[in-house]
């Protein structure tokens, strides 16, 4: 019974007891009523002063969870925001290093190919026939002037030729792979009686003469292109006979493929 209940059951039994004007004996079942109900009245009020506090105690400790679970929440979504961005630096670490071990092989590849090209040129770099150089990161099979044409003469010689067909076999077998053909002189300018004007057109025609032929040999056409430089890359000095004869010489360049190439594509301008 709660204490409101108690409290009208106390008035309406002192209220009949003062209109009914009872005999003794009510009256004492009464008043013994009246200290019960009392009591009872008293053990509700406490009891509803021990609910009260409980209940102040209970919403504070709501109140401490609430602050609890929204500090809890706050945590959990900067974890959830640092665990992404974890993620997103890891993928691109990983992008990264796959990258860079596709250019390592790549890199591998090439090193192996090269290797492969001078161990079937050994043979005719011991006899001077040629010689294969590493210029700009570039391979180069380099042929001296006296190997394929006489002096001043763009046509390649009988022993020029067998040569030439040699490199043309091992070359042919390098796969996906373009050949500039580079024709070089000396500084002494042409004789009067040449039939070229400059060395610029003894070069040209030189170079043209071997891509040609280096086509009937069976390497492909559109893989071959033709150059000449007469005497504005010259290797040694041409101060010497030595010196001028090293200048004098077919190169045949190693073209990079694109994929050894730097990406310059951001660099470009839209419109």
């Amino acid at each position: 019974m709660t204490a409101r209940s108690l409290s009208l059951s106390l008035s309406l039994i002192t209220a009949l007891a003062a209109a009914c004007g009872p005999s003794q004996e009510e009256l004492d079942t009464a008043n013994a009523r009246i200290a019960e109900l009392e009591g009872e009245l008293d053990e509700a009020r406490s009891e509803n002063t021990d609910l009260n506090e409980r209940l102040g105690e209970v919403e504070a400790q709501n109140g401490q969870l609430a602050n609890r679970l929204r500090a809890l929440g706050e945590n959990v979504e900067q974890l959830e925001g640092e665990r992404s961005n974890l993620a997103a630096t890891l993928e691109e670490r990983e992008r990264a290093l796959a990258e860079l071990r596709e250019r390592q092989r790549q890199a591998e590849e090439r090193l192996q190919t090269f290797r492969n090209l001078m161990q079937r040129f050994q043979s005719m770099i011991d006899s001077g026939q040629l010689r294969v150089r590493i210029v700009r990161n570039r391979m180069v099979v380099e042929l001296p002037e006296g190997v394929l044409f006489d002096s001043g003469r763009a046509r390649i010689k009988d022993d020029g030729e067998a040569t030439l067909s040699e490199v043309a076999t091992v070359l042919a077998e390098v796969p996906d792979r373009e050949f500039q053909i580079a024709g070089h002189t000396d500084n002494v300018p042409v004789g009067r009686r040449s039939r070229f004007d400059s060395n610029w057109e003894l070069s040209a025609q030189r170079a043209v003469n071997v891509a040609r032929f280096l086509v009937t040999q069976g390497m492909p056409a559109n893989r071959i292109s033709a150059a000449g430089y007469a005497d504005t890359q010259p290797v040694a000095s041409n101060d010497s006979d030595e010196g001028r004869a090293q200048n004098r010489r077919i190169e045949i360049v190693l073209v990079p493929s694109l994929d050894e190439l730097p990406d310059l594509s951001s660099l470009t301008q839209d419109g």
